[in-house]
């Protein structure tokens, strides 16, 4: 039997995915992450966009072309959203949500809609199947932030955190180069006394390079960032979510720190790590967002010499409450979009350039490396898994050349 396990949306759908790949492989299927003919299709939803939860409503039809003829089931975010809009598709059998995943292999063979569930603690899952170099882990679920734009803190539920001795021990027990700590808010992370600068100390004898997912600007304290260097083994790569460089569209969102303080919270890190790469997300078109309130958008890249942005237009979400609230005309979002995605490419070329002609050390995948500092690398010679001194050389598409200098 033959099951085909198929991902949209964020990296914790994606590991969360891995993770029912793994259950599956235990229960005797063979398992792909490609779409291809199957006996199984498992499609782990998402519904951060209206345009995600579209894609995910398609991908039932898309995959049933291979084989028409075998079951669907639907998990994730989309699915916990509007369960009923996935559970009269044809082929779809069974439907859960996106909280306690893990109920999707004790569902296996049985028909129906189960995505009411609500998760009071954090679930756990199989130990991820690995599929890259990078292994992500995750650490939390749920959000408790509530910003106006986003629906996950209702589908996902309140957050939750892992223990810290299983997360010690699936870091020691995966295997990888490098770990990848995952959640919804990994910021809110806290096990008893142990929060997440508590949980790096804890990782420091891991012998993996530790990379940080998404986190709020909050928690640029610094104890927090003592920490992260008492690790010693944290990558220097601080992806803090910003979602708007205006305080009038900051307090909209319910975002709660205005423009200055990410700027603080930005020169601390540099105080700890002149050679970070600070990323982020911003969103353009809010409700209500002026021109000026764009350009402080615009200008807050360049202030806060963010390594990479990504963008993306507001897309009003049923339920929240910035859907109540007049959206601005697609066109006034498209025009806005090129601004600053141009202003985005310039700030990461700038960032990539102050490293033209430095040595780093870069871990190699299949297609690429990255150094401790996310710049992608290329270099000819590479092979997926090592990890290689480097010296970066020319820009190219995002990332830098590189020349090997030697195997570590």
């Amino acid at each position: 039997m033959k099951a085909c396990v198929f991902t949209l949306g964020c990296k914790m759908n994606e590991v969360e995915s891995a993770s029912l790949q793994r259950g599956l492989e235990e229960r005797g299927f063979e398992v792909t992450d490609e779409p291809c003919p199957a006996d199984l299709y498992l499609i782990n939803t998402c519904a951060v966009t209206a345009e995600a939860e579209k894609k995910s409503r398609q991908a039932v039809a898309r995959l049933r072309k291979f084989n028409p003829q075998a079951p669907v089931i639907v998990c994730g975010c989309a699915s916990q959203n509007a369960p009923q809009a996935f559970a009269e598709k044809e082929g779809v059998i069974l439907v859960t949500g996106a909280q306690a995943k893990g109920k999707v292999l004790a569902l296996l063979g049985e028909r129906g809609v189960f995505a009411g569930e609500e998760e009071k603690i954090f679930c756990e899952l199989p130990i991820p199947k690995r599929t890259k170099t990078r292994a992500f882990l995750r650490i939390q679920d749920g959000c408790d932030n509530f910003c106006s734009y986003c629906l996950i803190p209702y589908l996902r539920g309140r957050t939750r955190s892992r223990r810290a001795e299983s997360v010690l021990e699936e870091a020691l027990a995966c295997g990888a180069k490098e770990i990848v700590l995952t959640g919804i808010d990994i910021s809110s992370y806290r096990d008893g006394e142990t929060d997440l600068g508590g949980l790096l100390r804890l990782l420091k004898d891991v012998p993996a390079r530790i990379r940080l997912g998404s986190l709020e600007a909050g928690i640029i304290t610094e104890r927090f960032l003592s920490d992260v260097v008492s690790a010693g083994n944290v990558m220097p790569h601080f992806h803090l979510s910003l979602q708007s460089g205006s305080n009038s569209v900051l307090r909209a969102m319910n975002r709660h720190y205005t423009r200055e303080e990410y700027l603080h919270k930005c020169a601390l890190v540099y105080r700890c790590f002149p050679d970070a790469a600070i990323t982020t997300d911003i969103i353009v078109g809010f409700p209500a967002e002026t021109e000026e309130d764009f350009l402080q958008s615009l200008s807050i890249i360049s202030e806060a010499g963010l390594a990479h942005v990504h963008c993306f237009p507001f897309s009003p979400r049923a339920g929240t409450a910035a859907a109540k609230k007049k959206d601005l005309p697609s066109a006034v979002k498209k025009e806005r979009m090129a601004r600053i995605m141009r202003a985005a490419a310039q700030a990461e070329e700038k960032y990539i350039s102050r490293f033209l002609g430095t040595e780093r050390t870069a871990l190699f995948e299949e297609d690429g490396g990255y150094t401790e500092n996310y710049i992608r690398v290329h270099a000819e010679g590479a092979r997926e898994g090592g990890v290689y001194r480097v010296r970066l050389t020319e820009l190219n598409q995002g990332g830098a050349i590189a020349v090997l200098i030697k195997e570590l």
